[in-house]
């Protein structure tokens, strides 16, 4: 019978207290889907309070997700260093400060840095989140974990969605980051109630009273105790995580899923960023827009839903290529959808689906691919240098439309986002990823 308190979670069955971490990683993961798209349904009502035009508003909606790389980057390696309770919490007081400050903007430079500091609370949290997903679950049901909690992203964004359509209603933007504050600063005490640390991070990184704390998080979770912690073989002990990542058996890697991620995330967030302005500019009111933005979210949960499902079938890396090709077909033909609500969420919904299948495909990989002590680093890596995708594709989109594109030449330029995505999937060996 092993002592190694790592190989106990992964082999054993899983808890109650286990399945409510990974819970909580999916709940946390909603907020963050919400946060980062409270900027989305407010933006109609901000483009006509300050009257401003769709390339100022692209660079607006832009910001979090440029804060967002920086936090991933950034918050990533302090969550292998520090530790994924602390930095959870860290991230989650960040992120209540920059929404309740969303609300008293009164101009694009304001608002443009209170989302840019939003931004770095969320892209440290998704960072934390995909580590604790994989390090709370045992082996079996890994895959499933990580694609759950990448599943909150959108069923945030559906709940959240749905409180903010009926805000809107009533006229005022700034009720939509009022709710987000709230609801943020609601989860801190969950997180000190229900969310210990992760036992791969103190045996890999061995902070003071180690040993104890492991066993205090086994008893936690319902296993047994270990007597002594598995030394630390001299080939993983911690090292600059950046060099770690870009070292001769991880570098391909790292620069094939990075790429697929940027490339991808442009993608997605062409659709989430800019469906509200498009469809009101279609003559709608802004609360049918954000109706149509929660049916692209109601799309992208089920997409997550039955994709996390189809991992514990087939292979995750050929889901992930899969996905991705149908992402681009369905964005070009959102783009030449007629002026007609129904067919507009219903085109968002589909286009939605498999957009978020291959964003929680990609999660999974991402904890597959990299080992425990530079997991969130790698992870925080990858997702920071693909936020610029993200940033890249409202932005781009913005000026296209002004430049005098039309909406069907926009969506088929963003679509190529998730053709490139695919590719660099398709170049990522079986070896390389671990994954089949």
């Amino acid at each position: 019978m092993s002592d190694d308190p790592r190989a106990i979670l992964a082999l054993e069955r899983m808890n109650p207290r286990q399945v409510i971490a990974v819970g909580l990683s999916v709940l946390l993961t909603a907020l963050d889907g919400f946060d980062v798209l409270a900027i989305s349904f407010a933006s109609p009502g901000i483009a006509k309070e300050w009257d401003i035009d769709r390339a100022s508003l692209g660079i607006v909606l832009s910001m979090e997700i440029i804060g967002m790389a920086l936090g991933s980057f950034a918050l990533g390696n302090v969550a292998d260093r520090i530790g994924r309770r602390p930095t959870v919490l860290g991230c989650l007081v960040v992120m209540t400060a920059g929404m309740f400050l969303a609300t008293t903007a009164r101009g694009v430079e304001q608002m443009s840095v209170f989302r840019f500091v939003t931004g770095v609370g969320i892209g440290g949290m998704l960072a934390a989140n995909n580590a604790i997903a994989a390090e709370f679950a045992n082996h079996r049901r890994r895959n499933l974990a990580v694609t759950l909690m990448a599943t909150g992203y959108p069923l945030g964004a559906i709940i959240g969605g749905t409180i903010a359509t009926q805000l809107l209603a009533d006229g005022d933007w700034r009720s939509v980051f009022t709710f987000g504050g709230f609801a943020t600063a609601a989860c801190i005490p969950l997180v000190l109630w229900l969310l210990p640390e992760s036992v791969s991070y103190l045996v890999e990184r061995r902070p003071a009273n180690a040993l104890a704390r492991v066993n205090a998080t086994m008893r936690t979770l319902g296993h047994r105790t270990v007597s002594a912690l598995p030394p630390v073989p001299a080939a993983v002990r911690p090292r600059n995580a950046l060099v770690e990542l870009f070292s001769p058996g991880l570098a391909r890697t790292t620069t094939l899923l990075t790429a697929a991620y940027f490339a991808h995330i442009m993608t997605f967030y062409f659709m989430l960023k800019w469906i509200p302005k498009i469809v009101v500019d279609m003559g709608f009111e802004p609360s049918s827009a954000g109706g149509v933005l929660v049916w692209a979210n109601v799309g992208g949960a089920s997409g997550a839903l039955i994709f996390s499902l189809l991992t514990q079938r087939l292979g995750l890396r050929r889901l992930v290529i899969g996905t991705l090709l149908v992402t681009a077909a369905m964005v070009a033909l959102f783009g030449r959808s007629r002026s007609d609500l129904t067919q507009l969420a219903m085109l968002a919904a589909c286009a939605g689906f498999f957009c978020n299948a291959g964003i929680v495909g990609l999660y999974a990989m991402f904890a597959q691919s990299f080992p425990t002590q530079i997991r969130a680093s790698g992870t925080g890596f990858v997702i920071g240098v693909g936020r610029a995708g993200a940033a890249l594709g409202p932005i781009a989109a913005g000026f296209l439309f002004v430049a005098g594109s039309t909406l069907p030449v926009v969506a088929a330029i963003m679509a190529l986002g998730s053709l490139v995505g695919a590719a660099a999937i398709l170049v990522l060996r079986y070896e390389e990823a671990g994954v089949a």
